[in-house]
């Protein structure tokens, strides 16, 4: 269903950093290091990290395709800036979400969306059976969207952010294989690449 959105979604690779740190920088007060997410690209074989980007136009059109997470020629053809990213851990079948975070001048437009709907995709393919992640008892916008791709909570974390010692939420969805997370996903993916299936605006 997103093989004619006119973004693409890719493994981020260290060239990418410079973009993705500025984004880090602008989305959170406990941000990570580019050492951090060098380490997660290069060394943690049991991380995988995404980026969002707008796809290669051909001939005048939007690339008909989202490149599927580790297929084709990462860090070729790209096109634009970094939009945003997202990551995950493999612990042995969990896949817990690390990062997730859209560019603040991109925000609205359905790609912190496309990002968890990849990290499900990419999640299933390598044996995940669900996801899990941790967000801020305030963050009320982030939590909307995790419960509309099946994700409940199931913990309060007290504490948690050493920020200001604010409570988390562990959320997790139910297992991938089951009827009604499968039927959540088809559904929302649909609404998703109709959302997206326009070209994105010209930069400011």
């Amino acid at each position: 269903m997103l093989d004619s959105i006119p973004y693409l979604v890719e493994p981020m690779v260290v060239s990418d950093l410079g973009q993705v740190m500025a984004i880090e920088r602008a989305s959170f007060s406990l941000s990570w290091s580019e050492r951090a997410y060098r380490y997660e690209i290069v060394e943690n074989e049991h991380s995988t990290m995404l980026v969002v980007r707008t796809a290669p136009r051909l001939l005048g059109r939007p690339a008909a395709w989202l490149q599927r997470l580790g297929w084709g020629n990462p860090g070729t053809q790209k096109s634009g800036p970094v939009l945003g990213y997202a990551g995950f851990w493999l612990l042995v079948d969990d896949a817990h979400v690390a990062t997730i975070a859209v560019d603040p001048d991109h925000r609205g437009r359905g790609l912190g969306a496309l990002l968890l709907a990849s990290l499900i995709e990419r999640a299933a393919d390598l044996g995940a059976r669900r996801a899990t992640l941790e967000v801020r008892v305030s963050n009320e916008t982030a939590q909307g969207l995790y419960r509309k791709y099946g994700f409940q909570i199931v913990e309060r974390r007290r504490r948690y952010y050493s920020d200001n010692n604010e409570d988390a939420y562990l959320m997790a969805t139910p297992s991938f294989e089951s009827p009604d997370f499968q039927e959540t996903l088809r559904r929302n993916t649909a609404a998703l690449a109709r959302r997206l299936s326009q070209p994105p605006p010209p930069p400011a």
